[in-house]
């Protein structure tokens, strides 16, 4: 029979995939991509992709930008996708 060790190691595995497993689901499974695709398809919507993506911003900056793009001049996104949104926008025009 297998020690405790194993045994705490094996369901501290599966625990693990599980939650990458639903992670990945709940995102879409296709994660930078989702993001890259809202802010493509959101954001084009209204100006030029070209606006922001000239731009260079910390996550604080980006958040109060898409979050004035929702609340302020109507852009239809779910606070789940701002998010999605912002973290795309760090990533490729956040701060080096």
């Amino acid at each position: 029979m297998p020690g405790k060790r194993v045994i705490i190691a094996l369901f501290t595995c599966v625990f693990l995939l599980a939650g990458s497993a639903y992670a990945q689901k709940e995102s879409g499974g296709q994660g930078e991509d989702r993001g890259k695709a809202l802010f493509e398809g959101k954001c084009s919507d209204c100006h030029a992709l070209s606006r922001p993506l000239n731009k260079t911003k910390d996550r604080d900056g980006w958040t109060a930008t898409v979050t004035r793009m929702q609340k302020v001049n109507g852009c239809r996104i779910t606070d789940a996708e701002a998010v999605e949104i912002v973290n795309y926008l760090v990533k490729v025009r956040g701060p080096k």
